[in-house]
């Protein structure tokens, strides 16, 4: 039953990226990527702020029977830069989105980039992530996703 729901969850998280990608672009539009990027993370701090008051709220009872990360265990310092990357992300998609790419092309070239260093980072455990080693089925699939998003970007003009 777990299993379905990550499935669930992480296609509403794919929705969710478009829709965002969709209306950054459009911000930059009639802005600049970066003042896109710049609103973009203050709304999503006061978001994840209050989705932070909820959790804590729920988990409380978690926490006070022990349940969660060992008391006093700290986060290794690297974990803190997340945000960098999610910047730069919304900018230079911004950009993508808003340009000959558009929101299909640019959508399936940020989901090969994902792909590809899930990959690299499953074969090396990056940033703390189990190591898995790779078969010929992830290469093959993510062949697949290259070659479809080849179709979505070149079959445009045919």
């Amino acid at each position: 039953m777990r299993n379905s729901i990550d499935w669930i969850l992480s296609a509403v998280a794919g929705v969710l990226l478009a829709v965002m990608v969709t209306i950054n672009s459009g911000l930059a539009a009639h802005s600049t990527p970066f003042v896109a990027s710049w609103v973009v993370h203050g709304v999503g701090a006061v978001a994840a702020f209050l989705l932070l008051q909820v959790n804590l709220r729920l988990a409380s009872g978690r926490l006070a029977s022990g349940a969660g990360a060992p008391v006093g265990a700290k986060p290794p310092l690297w974990s803190y830069l997340g945000g960098a990357p999610g910047a730069f992300a919304v900018a230079l998609s911004s950009i993508a989105i808003n340009s000959s790419l558009a929101l299909a092309g640019g959508l399936s070239l940020l989901l090969v980039g994902q792909i590809l260093f899930g990959l690299l980072s499953d074969a090396w455990g990056l940033f703390g992530t189990p190591k898995r080693g790779l078969t010929r089925f992830d290469l093959l699939a993510a062949l697949c996703v290259i070659a479809g998003s080849a179709l979505i970007i070149y079959a445009r003009g045919a």
